[in-house]
């Protein structure tokens, strides 16, 4: 096997840890020694054993002179758990491929420890892919924002809702889903008080096992319109519900005692940079028409994930980007394409923003 190959597996088993670690990250680690795999793990759950440990404790003797093929440079500071590098020297394991450097100036440096200890260190193999499913992980190093996924449900036309602008589903199952499972790895959901009055979400994730922490609800409320009566209101006590407002507008008192909090912000900006305050690494925001384009129109977008349906909702539909001014060709910006996916009927297509 390549190491290409064998990096494979390491993603596949960093991708079990989803949203169970956070704030740490999902890694994963396989451990080889010639041709044969002798030992594999992942960080399961936030302040357990991490994945080269769980690797390497599997492969026993057998790791002596092997390959330890990491999704993350190995730690080597002492945290919840030891340093990982420790574990990798005293295993005699002879040589480190790691996908993606720790940009964490506190975890940072274990590939320089190993180097000193006389273990060999290669870096890049699979790194976009990596850095892909620890984006949030790696944004949280360098950015005083939280990392930001856009989700749009969409017709064939683009439209979000029908000229009714009765509720439904779009999307099928399966789309859904997905769906859950993204909530599941955010810390955050958002939505406009236009689509929480509209659609009464639950904004919850629904997975199976469930999130370790449920994602704090955000809504977008500038003049505070969520009703008390609102389930979202009602059940603020039992997930943590947030609404955003102006810096002029007070929650109403029977909002503040059925457990909804309060954030006022100038815009959307300052507003994300609170969030990112209060520690929240990563919000998937899921609408609705003006929420998406205030977010798009300030540049605040890291991922797009668009669900299209097979079919068409015609003249007076709502489209999801009619909120976003005109541009010309020329000015319009271009997302890079990073995954098209069949998910029965539906098609699912992810885009990186330029910056992002």
């Amino acid at each position: 096997m390549s190491d290409e190959a064998r990096m494979k597996l390491a993603l596949d088993l960093d991708e079990k840890g989803w949203g169970q670690v956070a704030p740490n990250p999902m890694v994963g680690a396989v451990v080889f020694n010639g041709d044969e795999k002798v030992g594999e793990g992942f960080h399961q759950r936030f302040g357990e054993s991490h994945a080269e440990s769980i690797a390497l404790r599997q492969a026993g003797e057998r790791a002596k002179g092997g390959t330890l093929y990491v999704t993350l440079e190995p730690c080597s500071h002492q945290g919840r758990n030891p340093p990982c590098t420790d574990a990798i020297v005293a295993s005699g394991i002879k040589r480190v491929v790691a996908a993606v450097r720790d940009p964490n100036p506190i975890a940072a440096g274990g590939a320089e420890r190993l180097r000193a200890a006389g273990v060999e260190v290669e870096f890049g193999v699979l790194e976009r892919e990596a850095s892909e499913l620890n984006a949030v992980f790696l944004n949280r190093v360098t950015s005083s924002r939280p990392w930001v996924t856009l989700k749009l449900a969409l017709s064939i036309d683009g439209a979000i809702a029908s000229r009714k602008r009765t509720r439904g589903w779009l999307t099928n199952e399966q789309s859904r889903e997905i769906v859950q499972r993204m909530r599941a790895n955010s810390d955050a959901v958002a939505v406009g008080v236009e689509t929480a009055i509209a659609d009464d979400p639950e904004l919850t994730a629904r997975t199976d096992p469930p999130p370790r922490v449920q994602p704090l609800r955000v809504i977008f409320d500038r003049n505070a319109r969520l009703p008390a009566a609102h389930s979202l209101a009602r059940t603020a006590r039992a997930t943590p519900t947030l609404i955003v407002t102006s810096n002029t507008t007070t929650l109403p008192d029977e909002l503040t005692e059925a457990g909804v909090e309060s954030m006022q912000a100038d815009d959307l900006g300052d507003a994300l940079t609170k969030l990112g305050e209060r520690g929240i690494a990563s919000i998937l925001v899921e609408g609705g028409a003006g929420l998406a384009a205030s977010f798009l129109a300030g540049d605040f977008v890291d991922r797009l994930v668009i669900f299209r349906a097979p079919l068409v909702l015609g003249g007076g539909a709502l489209g999801a980007f009619s909120g976003i001014a005109s541009l010309d060709i020329e000015q319009a910006p271009r997302f890079a394409l990073l995954d098209v996916r069949r998910i029965g009927d539906d098609v699912m297509t992810v885009y990186a923003t330029r910056k992002g």
